[in-house]
């Protein structure tokens, strides 16, 4: 009996030790600084804006799907550029299903050769995801902020981690919740990086449970408002499979503000956009913002973008600085 309790007691100990190493794991940043590349390659960031900037004025709309690369490479295996990777056998991350709409990667590969053109071998592909990030939303009018550079770039990409760690639009708070913490991540953090749903869009398939048959009865989803509900009825039929939606239907090329009224009017167009309002804790960040205009957002946004980006990173002689984003360099 003595030896069961003891055998328990190492189990509930292991657990939580686990617990709390997962908690420090995800944020440790070390080799992580600002102007990292100044002396290796000091226009190595002058190279990445230009490009997105002469690209966002010719067509804004590209601008949204390589902000959303920066945060489907973070939450699986940390912002190693794991995203980036293609495999022969189709078993990549972003083979999996959660990544298989995601867009821009051409882009990422035309600045690479850009960079590589400028200084060989020197900027890895999982910083070019983070300045491509930041300069992405200065130039739909969002916020700026100093991104940390010095990640180095990971060798492995694997579907099934992909499909097991990203967060769905169809969540529910307590998965959304889980899902950040287990990455370091608070509850501010999540609602915070919610906001980037103010720019970009959707196709009609990723709505259409909350629209005919939430469930499984024919119905809509009760958190959707009834008006929005039926222009989307309207847009989207039960078979459509194409149709653009718009995540901020009034500004959706331009970072700003409103997604935070649209949510508190039960107008987000994902599931995990209304299960913000059912936390209090994130919830009163979603009234707050909309009752000062987003006065502090901008500001909680760069913040909650610099956390995202130490996740898992690997630095100093870990990993490899990659030659070409879609595969390992070879030895």
């Amino acid at each position: 009996m003595a030896a069961l309790k003891i055998t328990i007691y190492c189990f509930f100990f292991l657990q939580v030790l686990l617990c709390l190493l997962s908690s420090f794991a995800p944020t440790n940043a070390q080799g992580l600084k600002v102007g990292f590349y100044n002396k290796a390659c000091p226009k190595a960031e002058l190279v990445v804006k230009k490009f997105i900037f002469d690209m966002v004025k010719k067509d804004p709309s590209l601008g949204p799907p390589l902000l959303r690369l920066f945060f489907h490479d973070c939450f699986v295996r940390g912002c190693e550029g794991s995203v980036l990777l293609e495999l022969k056998n189709k078993k990549a991350e972003k083979n999996a299903p959660p990544n298989l709409s995601l867009e821009g990667f051409d882009f990422i590969d035309n600045i690479k050769a850009a960079l590589e053109k400028e200084c060989p071998g020197i900027v890895s592909c999982s910083d070019v995801l983070a300045l491509v990030a930041r300069d992405v939303v200065v130039a739909l009018n969002g916020p700026s902020w100093e991104v940390e550079t010095g990640r180095r770039d990971g060798r492995v990409s694997n579907i099934n981690e992909a499909t097991s760690n990203m967060p769905s639009p169809f969540s529910n708070i307590t998965t959304l919740i889980t899902q950040f913490q287990s990455k370091g991540l608070n509850k501010k953090d999540l609602v915070v990086l919610s906001g980037a749903h103010t720019v970009g869009d959707a196709h009609c398939p990723i709505i259409r449970n909350r629209l005919y048959n939430f469930t499984g009865k024919g119905d809509s989803d009760p958190s959707l408002d009834k008006e929005y509900a039926a222009r989307l009825r309207r847009k989207c039929k039960p078979t459509d499979t194409t149709t653009d939606l718009k995540m901020d239907p009034g500004s959706f090329t331009t970072f700003d503000k409103s997604y935070f009224k649209l949510v508190s009017k039960q107008r987000g167009l994902f599931q995990s956009d209304a299960a913000l309002l059912n936390n209090q804790e994130t919830k009163s960040y979603v009234l707050m913002q909309t009752k000062s205009y987003g006065s502090t957002f901008f500001k909680d946004f760069g913040v909650s973008m610099v956390k995202l980006g130490r996740l898992g990173v690997l630095t100093g002689r870990v990993g490899e600085v990659r030659k070409n984003c879609r595969m390992v360099n070879k030895y």
